[in-house]
């Protein structure tokens, strides 16, 4: 059974947000790391193997789903995350290419969470 999570409209999300969500190196990094995928991959939230807790995985998705940049769904006993590619290149044009040419080339370097 497939369990769907609350996702904004794209025509409601504000830049502002979107720019807070990013501002934190671990979300940047789920999302650059979207970005590098094929369009309409789906990635479990443990496959990004970010050094926190759980708890704190989930609030970090949680915030990008609320930002606007993920789409999540549950699916048995996993929640996958998707990048809303195609909608936020249309809401925003560019900045998913910008995102990923300011990424930095070595992962783990920008994994320290935000002061």
């Amino acid at each position: 059974m497939t369990t769907e999570l609350f996702h904004p409209e794209l025509k409601d999300v504000e830049l502002g947000r979107v720019l807070t969500a990013l501002t934190d190196p671990l979300r940047r990094r789920v999302v650059t790391d979207l970005i590098r995928e094929e369009d309409g991959v789906e990635r479990t939230c443990m496959s990004f193997g970010l050094p926190v807790g759980k708890s704190t995985l989930t609030h970090h998705f949680r915030i990008l789903r609320e930002a606007g940049l993920i789409h999540q769904v549950d699916r048995g006993n996993s929640r996958k995350v998707q990048l809303r590619r195609a909608e936020f290149e249309a809401r925003f044009p560019g900045i998913l290419a910008l995102l990923l040419a300011e990424a930095p080339t070595d992962l783990g370097s920008d994994t320290r969470p935000a002061a």
